[in-house]
């Protein structure tokens, strides 16, 4: 049995047991009420009466092929099945795209009709506590596995709604897997291991799909265990799991007049009262730009955020540009807030062979005064070696010649290497 004579015997079935108006077909109201076993029952019954034979292998894919669509969240409960699925892109109902090892495949199946995938959508929206409407087509959410889910809904979606998932490993990233994907080297793990240690503030910067939650994740592997931590995220996708003072926190988006929406600015500024060692924030983009840097100057050194940019530099401007947005204040006295609060600056970026690399890790020495810019020093930056190609990047994260400046976290960590 081929791929499309499944999809239809699934798509009968189903609607055989739940009906269809637009057919003319009554379903049994009664299947709401049954258990997960007796529905699972029921349809094998139903795939006994079609009088097709099918195979060891068809007869598991169709149950459960018609099992999640009833039950569940249909194809998509079929695809989050397969742990080596990264990204699911769904372009409307007919149109699904996978990443597997950093590769697009299109999905075999697809959505019974629009409405299903309408159905689908406000399932799992609901059911992490928010909604989605015409007058609401816009959100960001979850999955109850913790992937990262953003919604757009038609008429913003012209083809038809449109979901984006960004999966997560069930076991937290962690350095050495990081060293065994080859994204740092053994001395650059080490490097970062004295850095959070000192509590030096750390940015992680990159474009989509580089890595940065990933990577911060793997971080906090190196956070002593005796701290309080508190993460900040829109989506929860931190899974620290080393730190057991942990308190995790997640925005709040309402489209009700009685409700109040909780910003992650709000969220810092709570944080900030409930005694944190350390701030995590999964990513600064807006207005909270301000806070944060507030919160790595007053006392919560080791903090560490994540941020879009496609150098260490435009990192930077970046920052300006979200803490300008955010306050009225002179660039120069921006500039300088951000050189006294970020200490370092981790760049990711996703090659052309697909690949995640980290590919430069710069210290940030202050705002100088007769340049009125920010001075960085580039300690690490990927180097191509005469191996690669156009298809394969070949290279190394290399330690450049400059000396490390910022001693004075170090020593005050009781920490003399030499970095």
């Amino acid at each position: 049995m081929d791929t499309k004579e499944r999809n239809d015997l699934i798509i009968n079935i189903k609607r055989n047991l739940v009906g269809d108006p637009e057919a003319g077909i009554e379903g049994d109201p009664r299947l709401v009420m049954y258990a997960d076993d007796e529905l699972r029952t029921i349809i094998e019954k139903q795939i006994e009466q079609t009088g097709i034979t099918l195979s060891f292998k068809d007869k598991p894919f169709v149950l459960n092929g018609v099992f999640d669509s009833i039950r569940g969240l249909g194809i998509l409960d079929e695809i989050v099945r397969d742990p080596d699925i990264t990204e699911i892109m769904i372009n409307g109902h007919d149109s699904i795209f996978i990443e597997k090892a950093g590769k697009q495949y299109r999905y075999e199946r697809q959505f019974e009709s629009k409405s299903d995938l309408t159905r689908i959508i406000t399932l799992f929206v609901q059911k992490a506590g928010r909604s989605v409407s015409e007058a609401n087509p816009i959100v960001d959410t979850r999955l109850a596995d913790g992937s990262r889910v953003n919604v757009v809904m038609p008429p913003v979606a012209i083809d038809g709604a449109t979901v984006t998932i960004r999966r997560f490993p069930k076991v937290p990233m962690t350095v050495e897997k990081l060293l065994q994907y080859g994204s740092i080297t053994p001395e650059v793990a080490e490097v970062l291991e004295l850095l959070v240690r000192a509590r030096f503030n750390i940015f992680v910067s990159g474009g989509t799909g580089s890595g940065k939650t990933t990577f911060l994740n793997a971080l906090s592997n190196y956070i002593p265990k005796t701290e309080r931590i508190i993460t900040i995220e829109d989506s929860a996708e931190l899974q620290i799991k080393t730190i057991p003072n942990i308190v995790r926190l997640e925005t709040k988006v309402t489209t009700s007049k009685d409700a109040k929406e909780i910003t992650i600015q709000d969220l810092i500024k709570s944080a900030l009262r409930m005694r944190p060692d350390r701030v995590v924030v999964g990513e600064v983009r807006g207005a909270e730009a301000i806070d944060m840097l507030q919160a790595m100057n007053t006392g919560h050194d080791g903090s560490m955020s994540t941020g879009h940019a496609n150098s260490t530099k435009d990192m930077l401007s970046r920052l300006e540009t979200m803490v300008i947005r955010a306050a009225d204040l002179p660039l120069e006295a921006v500039r300088q807030q951000i050189a006294s609060a970020v200490d370092i600056i981790v760049q990711l970026s996703r090659l052309r062979d697909h690949t995640r690399k980290t590919v430069e890790i710069v210290e940030v020495l202050g705002y100088n005064r007769e340049t009125r810019q920010i001075d960085i020093n580039p300690i690490y930056q990927f180097i191509e070696s005469d191996k690669t190609t156009v298809e394969k990047v070949d290279g190394t994260l290399t330690r450049t010649s400059n000396a490390f400046m910022n001693t004075e976290k170090l020593v005050h960590a009781g920490i003399y290497r030499k970095i």
